[in-house]
């Protein structure tokens, strides 16, 4: 069995547990991926979200035909568990998963554009007083004589978002494998519309 999908999240509904509680939940729409090709490791290659020919280079329009399958938008690598049960042209459907999974949640972040040190890592920010010129302003990001530099990774003003981001444990609320969708416990990161990968733990 292949051990993850590749899926678009649709938006975030409300559903009720056993106990009468409300839940919030990410729809996604896992799947259906096409097997485009077997690698080695146990591995295999995915494709999802079929486009035209012209926004497809040649050499990938040349593998997507000798997989004998459509042109996808998506192409992502699973481990599977048996590869000699997947065969290349396989549909994988969203029935893989389980309610009561716990799964990893790999999606993009969304862009916030050019922010400053407040908001981008919640810097406490300067004296809120008059006569003040430090409100939102980094302060010191060096030292002077040693090392005279600014070390590598310091926070620093710059794009916020718009990176990968991975949640390690979500829990599977429901799957409605008839419909491909996959209901996940609480927010998970992207925008509606954007390409997740939903992986096995």
């Amino acid at each position: 069995m292949v051990q993850g999908l590749i899926g678009k999240k649709i938006g975030m509904v409300q559903v009720f547990d056993d106990s009468g509680r409300a839940v919030g939940v990410t729809v996604v729409q896992a799947g259906p991926c096409t097997v485009i090709q077997k690698k080695e490791g146990s591995k295999v290659q995915l494709g999802f979200g079929s486009i035209k020919d012209k926004r497809v280079t040649k050499p990938l329009q040349g593998h997507f035909r000798k997989a004998g399958a459509d042109l996808f938008r998506v192409l992502k690598e699973f481990k599977v568990d048996d590869p000699d049960s997947v065969e290349v042209g396989q549909e994988i459907l969203a029935d893989i998963f389980d309610a009561g999974d716990v799964v990893k949640v790999v999606g993009t972040s969304k862009g916030k554009g050019f922010a400053g040190v407040v908001k981008r890592w919640n810097f406490g920010g300067g004296r809120a007083t008059h006569g003040s010129r430090s409100h939102r302003i980094p302060g010191s990001v060096g030292q002077c004589a040693q090392p005279s530099r600014v070390f590598k990774g310091k926070r620093l003003p710059g794009r916020m978002g718009g990176g990968s981001v991975t949640v390690p444990s979500v829990l599977v609320i429901e799957v409605r494998p008839e419909e491909n969708l996959v209901f996940l416990k609480g927010p998970i990161p992207g925008s509606n519309g954007g390409i997740v990968l939903i992986r096995k733990s």
